[in-house]
């Protein structure tokens, strides 16, 4: 059985300067292009479609940023590139993304052409108060057409505090093909259940390059880990994190197949259910990982049909409502991830997002 895809993300840089945004951006992301190996007309075309999508914040965005990132699957790399903006939304998508609909100053191939350029696209846009557009790039045949990209249950974005380059948050998803667990700490055998997706979030306390020591070996021992429970998970990284800092973590394991979600965290990491219509907050105990952790308690709830698993750190304010971002379920990860960032994102702490949905 095929399980559900997960790609790796390699965040390169953030680029926030609207002045500098257009230029800066198309050079590095020609540049990324060439160095995973994407041939120099479709670097070309990458670069092209970062600087309408750069231009088109300059123009537009009150307060925008385009982050540029790498996709990996087992064999293959991408270029992603996401903006986000709280300018004035756009009150017709459709007529926005018309091929050759472009704002004057720009490069006249509108968003459209990115559209075009792109093998996978998403945008969401809330009038009067934002957009989040994301775009993938693959390598294809020069004139061909989109792909459709390489979609991925997960996405997630980091972003360090202002005035830092290494952000003290990190996350990481991995899938299980082995099926369903047991009861709360002993994994069952293989079965013809289907695959489970395994999710962590860290914060690593404080910020800068000590917090971000402590979440890079949070990450590094849960994609090596063989423990498939929340709580073994988090017995392992607690093992991990000590000589650092510590942090909080949370683990989740989503089994579609028994439409649960085992949830497992400590510490100031926010986890949330969402459904049409339905949020269910996750709950974490007090404690650091790394340092100070009480004795675990894994919590069991319903997988909602057509819903997502958020996970953030307290760089994003638990006040944001999904009834208050119509549409939102019906977008990737990636931009879901994108929205929640530009609506409950703080600059005063490192901010850290990771977001599963699949088609359960």
């Amino acid at each position: 059985m095929t399980g559900p895809a997960v790609l790796d993300c390699e965040d390169v840089e953030w680029f926030r300067d609207a002045a500098e945004m257009p230029s800066a951006a198309r050079g590095a992301a020609a540049t990324l292009a060439r160095r995973i190996g994407l041939d120099g007309y479709r670097a070309s075309e990458v670069a092209l479609a970062v600087t309408e999508a750069a231009t088109n914040l300059q123009r537009h965005a009150r307060d925008g940023a385009l982050l540029l990132r790498v996709l990996r699957t087992a064999d293959r790399a991408g270029v992603e590139f996401l903006t986000v903006d709280t300018g004035p939304g756009m009150a017709d998508v459709e007529a926005a993304l018309a091929d050759g609909t472009s704002s004057g100053g720009t490069l006249g191939i509108g968003l459209g052409a990115v559209v075009r350029l792109a093998d996978a696209f998403d945008v969401h846009s809330l009038p009067g108060r934002g957009t989040v557009m994301s775009a993938q790039f693959w390598d294809r045949p020069a004139g061909s057409g989109p792909t459709g990209g390489v979609a991925s249950v997960s996405s997630g974005l980091t972003r360090p505090i202002s005035g830092e380059t290494s952000c003290g948050d990190a996350w990481a998803v991995k899938v299980d093909e082995g099926g369903e667990t047991g009861d709360a700490t002993e994994p069952r055998a293989a079965s013809a259940s289907g695959s489970a997706v395994l999710v962590m979030l860290c914060d690593g306390l404080g910020h800068g390059p000590l917090a971000a020591r402590a979440a890079d070996a949070a990450v590094t021992e849960f994609r090596r880990s063989a423990d498939r429970h929340p709580e073994g998970l988090l017995r392992r990284i607690h093992a991990a994190l000590r000589g650092t800092r510590g942090g909080a973590v949370a683990v989740a394991r989503i089994e579609p197949a028994r439409e649960r979600v085992l949830y497992c965290g400590i510490g100031n990491v926010s986890g949330v259910l969402l459904g049409p219509g339905s949020r269910k907050g996750l709950l974490s105990a007090p404690g650091i990982v790394g340092q100070q952790m009480r004795s675990l308690r894994t919590f069991e709830l319903p997988l909602p049909p057509g819903g997502a698993l958020v996970m953030h750190s307290d760089g994003l304010t638990d006040r944001w409502k999904a009834d208050e971002l119509p549409g939102l379920l019906r977008h990737t990860p990636a931009v879901i991830a994108g929205q929640l960032l530009r609506e409950a994102g703080v600059r005063h702490d490192d901010a850290g997002i990771v977001v599963v949905k699949g088609a359960w």
